[in-house]
């Protein structure tokens, strides 16, 4: 299976961070190593310097499929989750800043947090998904899917002209604003709507 990331996919993340707005999806993918699941904690990597969170929702493809079109795009998808993309912040900036590709500050071990799986049908609306955050109680990201640049169904007709997208494959569309570093004893808490979809420690 793959994880495929979208980045720059929500205009004010894009600018938090000082990137341009992107006029095509921005993808980078990560291992399946990377996948941390059933509330396991989250261990900061020795080498690591400046881990932040960014929160996304997550589309787990349920066929195979290749060039397809944004028509039957939705067909395509089997559960919803929310997870996090970690990432070493100062570790990616240098490797941006050398033009070198960003996988090391992004795909390493446990970077690909997936909460609980919900059906399609749960959800009224997958373009308008709500989704939040909060970091020891405190909320410090909300925001709904249709505010995305590209839409699911866009994103599932871009890559599935170069990926050919198989069952079981994720798709992590990208985060809105408010990331921020982590910190040992934090607790993350995920929610869609009012549903919990992960709580987990940092250590």
């Amino acid at each position: 299976m793959k994880i495929i990331c979208i980045g720059r996919n929500y205009a004010a993340h894009a600018k938090e961070l000082k990137n341009e707005v992107p006029d095509k999806p921005v993808i980078f993918l990560k291992p399946d190593t990377a996948i941390l699941r059933d509330n396991k904690p989250f261990y900061i990597p020795d080498w690591a310097s400046e881990i932040h969170y960014e929160t996304e929702v997550v589309f787990k493809i349920g066929k195979n499929g290749k060039y397809i079109s944004e028509e039957f795009a939705l067909g395509y998808i089997s559960e919803v989750s929310l997870g996090i993309d970690f990432t070493d912040r100062s570790l990616q900036s240098e490797l941006k800043s050398k033009g070198l590709p960003w996988e090391l500050s992004k795909g390493f071990d446990g970077s690909a947090v997936i909460g609980h799986f919900l059906k399609p049908d749960q959800l009224k609306d997958l373009e308008n998904i709500e989704f939040r955050m909060e970091k020891n109680g405190e909320e410090v990201q909300n925001a709904h899917t249709s505010e995305m640049l590209f839409s699911i169904e866009k994103i599932i007709a871009f890559v599935s002209q170069y990926y050919t997208l198989k069952t079981g494959d994720l798709i992590f569309t990208g985060t809105p604003q408010g990331v921020g570093p982590i910190a040992k004893g934090d607790q993350l808490k995920g929610f869609i709507g009012n549903l919990e979809m992960f709580s987990f420690k940092i250590k």
